[in-house]
């Protein structure tokens, strides 16, 4: 049997990525093949067997199904009757083009690292399922962010592939004589030759730039090549080519964005090159230009932490951005200026965030906490304004349910919500009848859950050790140990010290006994990265590796490798608290708990990011009392204590208290608690909802509320 041309198709398009019937048909006809691709629908199809597709179709009805996945791809995408095209009025004529550094979409198409991505994501998703017009911007990392193995001794080693872009559901953007499009950038060294690639993400488009172009040397033909990779030359030739190449290549499209969204600073450049655009269109000066391009950018900010803004010193500027500096007339000085918090210290260096706050109109946090902390971050842009009055609000990220959200679940929400809820998220009243879910069909729905991640979990660190060292061992014992009958804490981001995800282990004997309890045991699954610069965060993992490798615990704790999108997945929607530990007020926002959330899962978290404002003191349970202690040992102290006692006092007995019918009843009601006061607000169709009326559509349309936020 032939390849259909219709799967092909359904392929081609990662709305797949969140239509579970279309997943299940991939996997169906060769579920070990489909594991062994990375659940990569382009890769699957060129290498499943003709006479196992032609065996595969008689035994699953194949044709039916096909057709009826393909038929509902272009039911979804000739639509015209969701929000968007209702309320988004010019941006249909004008879209939103929405430019970042990573974007995470699906574990097969590796352009991500983390948060900041899966945001990005999301956001591309919720915007096609809301029909608001949107086309993402970013980089073609042909080598990924990195995969991650432990050494014997726990310490992080990095490896990179070479992504074979013939096997993602990417293609070749050609101009009308079939040739490759060809997009110029210039430094001083050399002028950087791009080609660039289009995925289709349900109605939304993403176009990712490439420097592997022949032709080009090869220090630039790497630039893309690794996301975070390499040195500040590095970084900024990147970001050049993000910002500046990014709006060459919407011109060479003929799309003309109504809004500009830049997704944190590494994109800010482009507010140069729209300034560069209209002076040489308008013949106007680049203070009207920039004034111009000022009228149509938003600019979110992610990042609490000082180090994680960009800056770049004069050398570096002159040497990548001279070109462009020269033909928009500014002098050097004036051009450092735009990147200063002080225009007049020659000593401070260029930053990304402070030239993506100064372009733009719409300026946002995504927190009600993080906004608090961005207004002191960067008050001195105001001098003389109280902190109260900067304009920089929030709006509180949210994340897409159909990608996160576990099949069995999602079938329990039908049930019980009605068909089509998905479409009424937003509204509170879709949420009440959670109330009504029998606790026993819940509790049996989390238990397949959680049956499925320990699988997936002992497969796991069974592959792992394998290659480690050719051993056992550890498989074995965690085959017997990690138990789907036993409380189960989930723990997975970036491994920044900040994050202290150690935390859980700041008293090791507290720990056993609650590890080791003979009655009412729990069991801990953490998974994350270090930066490859990041020796803390590396010395951080060693140590919970090794901890994970001692008698007591193994098979008990375990540290899952090469954390990535489908990893997350198993996580939010198998275990059965969700622990977040930062250090206040470092969380800018996090969106785990709020994955986690819509399975089920109570979350444990400070009080910091989206929990400072979503906690109620019954929908999950808080660590410490938002207390920010001058002294950080003293505040992990306080906040290991507080950890342990919620444990030790609320989460243990809750979830083994149970009833004639073997359900924890109080455990049930917290969750549907969650759920019914949760659901509706931290969802991302909210968010980009709340985008579009408070920062986009004032844009398109000449208006101005003041800021993004419902509220600084």
């Amino acid at each position: 049997m032939d390849i259909p041309a219709e799967l092909r198709e359904l392929g081609a398009n990662l709305w797949w990525t969140w239509r579970p019937n279309v997943i299940a048909l991939f996997r169906d006809i060769d579920p070990d093949l489909w594991r062994d691709v990375n659940h990569n629908p382009v890769a699957f199809l060129s290498r499943i067997p003709a006479a196992k597709l032609t065996q595969r179709a008689s035994e699953l009805a194949l044709e039916a199904r096909i057709s009826y996945a393909f038929h509902r791809l272009h039911d979804y995408l000739g639509i015209h009757d969701e929000w968007g095209h209702t309320f988004g009025g010019p941006l249909h004529a004008r879209p939103v083009v929405y430019l970042s550094a990573e974007f995470g979409l699906h574990e097969s198409l590796p352009i991500y690292s983390g948060g900041l991505g899966i945001l990005a994501g999301d956001f591309l998703k919720s915007a096609s399922d809301l029909g608001i017009p949107t086309v993402g911007v970013g980089l073609f990392y042909a080598q990924g962010y990195f995969n991650q193995r432990l050494d014997d001794s726990g310490w992080q080693q990095e490896s990179y592939f070479e992504a074979d872009v013939g096997q993602l559901p990417l293609h070749l953007v050609r101009t009308t004589d079939n040739s490759p499009l060809r997009i110029e950038v210039r430094t001083r060294q050399e002028t950087i030759a791009l080609r660039l690639w289009r995925a289709a993400v349900g109605r939304s488009s993403l176009l990712l730039l490439d420097s592997d172009v022949d032709g080009n040397s090869s220090t630039a033909r790497e630039l893309t090549g690794r996301l975070y990779g390499g040195d500040a030359e590095t970084r900024i030739r990147q970001e050049f080519i993000l910002g500046v190449g990014g709006i060459r290549a919407l011109d060479a499209l003929g799309i003309q964005p109504g809004v500009v969204h830049l997704n944190e600073g590494h994109s800010a450049f482009a507010t140069l090159e729209l300034a560069r655009r209209e002076m040489a269109r308008d013949h106007v000066s680049f203070g009207d230009a920039f004034s111009r391009v000022n009228r149509m950018t938003v600019f979110t900010t992610h990042t609490p932490v000082e180090a994680g803004h960009d800056r770049f010193d004069e050398r570096l500027m002159e040497s990548v951005v001279g070109p462009l500096r020269d033909e928009i007339g500014l002098s050097p000085h004036d051009l450092l200026a735009l990147g200063r918090t002080n225009a007049g210290d020659g000593n401070e260096p260029f930053c990304m965030t402070v030239l993506g706050i100064r372009a733009a109109r719409k300026t946002n946090a995504v927190a009600a906490l993080h906004g608090h902390v961005s207004r002191r971050m960067w008050r001195s842009l105001w001098p003389g304004r109280p902190e109260s009055e900067l304009p920089i609000g929030h709006i509180t990220n949210g994340v897409h349910v159909s990608s996160w959200l576990a099949p069995p679940m999602h079938q329990l929400f039908d049930n019980y919500l009605g068909l089509g809820w998905e479409r009424r998220m937003c509204d509170p009243r879709t949420w009440a009848a959670i109330s009504g879910v029998d606790d026993a069909e819940l509790w049996e729905c989390q238990q397949i859950l959680k049956a499925r991640l320990v699988t997936y979990v002992q497969r796991q660190v069974c592959r792992q050790e394998a290659a480690r060292n050719g051993t056992t061992h550890a498989c074995d014992l965690t085959r017997e140990r990690l138990d789907p009958n036993v409380l189960t804490i989930g723990f997975s981001r970036r491994f920044a010290t900040y994050k202290r995800a150690d935390l859980i282990l700041h008293d090791v004997a507290r720990l056993e006994r609650l590890v080791l309890d003979s009655k009412r045991p729990l069991q801990v699954i953490l998974a994350g990265k270090a930066h490859p610069r990041d020796n803390p965060g590396k010395e951080l993992i060693q140590r919970i590796f090794r901890m994970t490798q001692e008698p007591r615990f193994l098979g008990r704790i375990a540290f899952l490798e090469d954390y990535d999108i489908n990893t997350a997945r198993h996580l939010v929607q198998g275990v059965d608290v969700w622990l977040n530990t930062p250090r206040r007020p470092r969380e800018a926002s996090g969106t785990s708990g709020m994955k986690a959330l819509f399975n089920g899962v109570l979350n444990l978290s400070v009080l910091d990011g989206w929990w400072a404002e979503a906690y109620d003191g019954a929908n999950g349970f808080a660590i410490g009392d938002g207390g920010e202690h001058s002294d950080e040992a003293e505040q992990d102290r306080r906040d290991a204590a507080s950890l342990y006692d919620v444990l030790e006092s609320r989460i243990v007995p809750l979830y083994y208290d149970r009833n004639a019918k073997g359900v924890p009843a109080g455990w049930a009601a917290m969750v549907k608690h969650a759920i019914r006061s949760l659901a509706w607000r931290f969802n991302a169709d909210r968010m980009v909802m709340q985008y579009a009326r408070e920062c986009y559509l004032p844009l398109v349309g000449a208006g101005d509320i003041g800021t993004c936020a419902l509220s600084p």
